[in-house]
């Protein structure tokens, strides 16, 4: 390993057994194994983590078993598409649009795992690196350090080392690379690559920008969830941001996030593994400048992302319910449609005096991506 990149990195081999011991004599290991290995003896499945020693290990043994528990308790039906465009011995970035803290690259992870692809390296923002505990599992995860909150002084230099880092890895250690597409989850529904993040990737490379981001293999990943990780947590933000007050996180709310994600219903998740991003695409008729090429590249991974939407009831429900039509409604049932309303219902129940603007944002979550797979090209 590149010791220029020790603040950021995963951790190695000989890292893994001393993390494992840590987990293993956590406080909260029993918990935790009680909801991974349901039907194990809690001392035995201390004995068995405790004796891990490799990451492979871990994701095997803990990682995925953790995720096929997730998909049991709380998704109906999970599908998957895309994996013909990979090859399994290179390494890609996949560029992911972000709905849910952990699951969206959880499930990614999963995929490859059962279907003997080599699993990817997955961002982890240091907002979330709340005590050693979710340090070991993350880094034991092959998960690296972005640095999240940093001042405008040191945002440059962290984002050529994040650059220079996921340069590394796809083309030296020739592994794979997730990253949301943005900063931060989408919270409206309206996923949009922003080419900031274009930027970053091209920064580690003297090379042509097209060269530069050609050489990263950028394969697009669109997630669809029936029901919406943390729809309502979402709405309450939105909810504050327009009418003045700034929306403050509490103390441990992401982690409570990450949990609402792992444990409330979703319904049909699908994850498409989108066609990657091939160098003649990357030619743009006549950019007139650098940020044109950063916003056009943008603009293709929005449009594979848009067009691989697994689009569900709830989607047209709230759509037609913003339009007061029923243009969709060959695309739900009844039933389908008075448990949606059960959900908006709560939503037009949260804190708040403008309830138009409650009902406008949470049907937004759900409605927005009917009209960005019908019309990629809107803002």
């Amino acid at each position: 390993m590149n010791h220029y990149f020790e603040d950021l990195r995963p951790y190695v081999q000989e890292e893994i057994a001393p993390a494992m011991k840590r987990i293993a004599g956590n406080e909260y290991f029993e918990k935790m194994a009680a909801f991974v290995f349901p039907d194990r003896d809690v001392e035995e499945v201390r004995k068995m983590v405790a004796s891990i020693t490799t990451t492979y290990e871990f994701q095997a043994k803990v990682m995925s078993v953790l995720n096929r528990q997730i998909i049991k308790n709380s998704i109906r039906n999970f599908t998957y598409d895309g994996l013909q465009y990979l090859d399994p011995d290179e390494g890609y970035l996949f560029v992911s649009n972000h709905r849910d803290i952990m699951l969206d690259s959880a499930l990614l992870q999963q995929i490859m795992y059962e279907n003997g692809r080599r699993t990817t390296e997955i961002t982890f923002g240091s907002n979330l690196m709340i005590s050693q505990l979710i340090i070991d599992i993350g880094k034991s995860n092959k998960m690296f350090t972005v640095v999240r909150g940093a001042n405008m002084k040191d945002f440059y230099r962290h984002s050529m080392h994040l650059s220079e880092y996921i340069r590394y890895t796809i083309t030296h250690k020739r592994e794979s690379v997730w990253i949301a597409q943005r900063n931060g989850r989408t919270k409206d529904g309206n996923d949009a690559t922003d080419q900031g993040i274009i930027k970053m990737f091209a920064m580690s490379s003297a090379a042509s920008p097209v060269e530069a981001i050609s050489e990263l293999k950028i394969v697009p990943v669109s997630v669809s969830y029936q029901i919406e990780p943390c729809d309502l947590f979402k709405t309450k933000e939105l909810y504050l941001k327009p009418t003045g007050q700034k929306y403050q996180k509490q103390p441990g709310e992401d982690f409570a996030g990450i949990m609402a994600g792992i444990t409330e219903p979703k319904g049909d998740v699908n994850i498409s593994i989108c066609r990657p991003l091939c160098r003649e695409e990357l030619i743009f008729p006549q950019p007139s400048t650098l940020n044109d090429f950063f916003k056009n590249t943008a603009a293709l991974i929005d449009r594979r992302i848009y067009d691989r939407y697994r689009l569900s009831c709830n989607n047209y429900i709230a759509h037609d319910l913003r339009s007061e039509t029923d243009t969709h409604a060959a695309r739900y049932t009844e039933e389908e449609k008075q448990t949606f309303m059960q959900r908006y219902h709560a939503a037009l129940n949260l804190p708040g005096e403008n309830k138009e603007l409650l009902k406008s944002i949470f049907l937004g979550i759900y409605a927005n991506p009917v009209d960005k797979k019908s019309h990629p090209e809107t803002p």
